[in-house]
């Protein structure tokens, strides 16, 4: 994974490129917004997975930045920094095209929580995920097994293409949340028990079972092996 990172503050950009890089990611830091702006807009910019933007930066701020690169089209994804707690700062910049914020001072575990968060969300999707005779086609929206469609809630078929995706490894409830809830949305652990449940009974004739694996999260694996 390919990350940014707009800080001018030397101590925290090195604190940030340590971090990121000690958990697999490429990272390049810069400390100028006028500088950002031109790296995103050429096609090296087209490969960066998540933006790490200050907000109060030399050249331009991080406002401009996010503003000239929704202006150009871009999608990726951009997760403010800002020492700044005002309501208006942070609404400003959601506004512009930020998918997140963080307010200075914050937990480094939780910076890289959210960046991946973004990546996987914004990452590019197959447009059919199968397993067994289950199809989910994501261009149609549509949900079959076999020739049968099935009707799922814009939740179940979120928390189901996740599950998909990651095909028969196993993931947590947290990871589903964090993957499948745009910012500012609310969802316990418990909600996704219940999503876990309405899908088993929606599948059961796939061929495929939701594992529980207690303690850890869930799988999906052929019906067999149950």
């Amino acid at each position: 994974m390919h990350v940014l990172v707009v800080e001018d503050d030397a101590v925290l950009a090195d604190g940030l490129h340590r971090i990121l890089t000690g958990h697999g990611m490429a990272v390049d830091v810069l400390k100028n917004g006028s500088e950002a702006d031109a790296m995103l807009a050429t096609a090296e910019g087209e490969g960066i997975a998540v933006v790490v933007l200050d907000i109060g930066l030399p050249g331009i701020d991080g406002f401009e930045v996010v503003r000239r690169l929704r202006a150009r089209g871009a999608a990726t994804p951009v997760l403010l920094l800002t020492a700044r707690d005002a309501v208006e700062d942070r609404v400003r910049g959601l506004e512009l095209g930020a998918d997140d914020y963080l307010v200075k001072p914050f937990a480094m575990p939780e910076l890289v929580a959210r960046v991946r968060a973004l990546a996987r969300r914004h990452a590019p999707k197959p447009q059919v995920l199968a397993m067994g005779a289950l199809a989910l086609d994501a261009v149609a929206r549509r949900a079959r097994i076999g020739e049968r469609a099935i009707d799922l809630s814009a939740r179940e078929w979120a928390v189901l293409e996740y599950l998909l995706q990651h095909g028969s490894r196993v993931v947590s409830k947290q990871q589903i949340i964090d993957a499948i809830l745009p910012f500012g949305d609310d969802m316990t652990l418990n909600a996704v028990e219940v999503y876990i449940s309405r899908l088993r009974l929606k599948i059961a004739d796939a061929g495929i079972t939701i594992r529980t694996i207690r303690g850890f999260g869930y799988m999906l694996e052929p019906a067999a092996h149950a």
